[in-house]
């Protein structure tokens, strides 16, 4: 049995507005090995956001723990967690966040710049993935070149570029058509069969089914936790 790449335990988030106390994420346990492909539901409120930006390394939580590949970065301060965050997880948007003045290439080597690596070493990685999700004839081409799908795919290359433990998307799909969604997802069922973890956060029935373990979240707390029939 593969330890937890993520172990949380009693996770609590609360936000001050005002003088009152928010509890948004009221003690979670979780678990998620390494290699499993997850996805979190819930509805709006329901603390999914949160608890993304916690596993993300966005956010740290009010109270409990959170061991990330054996440490534990439930109280690392921002720079600490900045470095975990480019190590160990690659981030997927709904909103693509690419630099709009700048090449697919230099979009996707930008988390290596980060990392310190050399200019060679960044644009052959780079390159290498881009490849990988099928656009090694659009390495030039800069955002407002490309298409909406096309754009998700050079955010997925720049999410797996410094192969990170854990490849996190959030609403991955949510401004694509339905035939892009399906390619977007058919690309993570790739990713994932290649060993990588992957955490899908979404609010559509149908993108989640292509997880494997579905977690639907319900007022700050685990409503459910199953695996997917459909996987089996």
């Amino acid at each position: 049995m593969s330890k937890s790449l993520i172990d949380i335990k009693d996770i609590k988030r609360d936000f001050q507005l005002g003088n009152e106390t928010i509890n948004v994420l009221k003690g979670i346990d979780l678990q998620i090995n390494k290699g499993e492909y997850v996805a979190l539901m819930g509805p709006s409120g329901s603390g999914k956001s949160t608890l993304m930006n916690i596993l993300g390394c966005l956010d740290t939580p009010t109270s409990g723990s959170y061991i990330l590949n054996g440490k534990d970065v439930s109280q690392m301060h921002d720079d600490d967690l900045a470095e975990i965050r480019n190590k160990e997880i690659g981030f997927v948007f709904q909103t693509f966040n690419l630099l709009p003045r700048t090449t697919a290439l230099d979009n996707v080597a930008l988390p290596m710049i980060y990392a310190g690596y050399s200019k060679t070493d960044r644009s052959a990685r780079a390159t290498t993935v881009l490849k990988q999700v099928g656009l090694g004839d659009r390495m030039d081409h800069q955002p407002n070149q490309l298409s909406g799908g096309q754009r998700q795919r050079v955010a997925v290359a720049r999410a797996l570029v410094n192969n990170p433990s854990i490849i996190l998307a959030d609403e991955p799909t949510g401004n694509l058509d339905s035939k892009t969604s399906v390619e977007i997802m058919n690309l993570f069922n790739d990713i994932h069969k290649n060993g990588n973890t992957v955490i899908l956060v979404t609010h559509e029935e149908d993108i989640a089914k292509y997880a494997h373990r579905i977690i639907r979240l319900k007022d700050g707390m685990i409503e459910n936790d199953y695996q997917n029939k459909e996987h089996l």
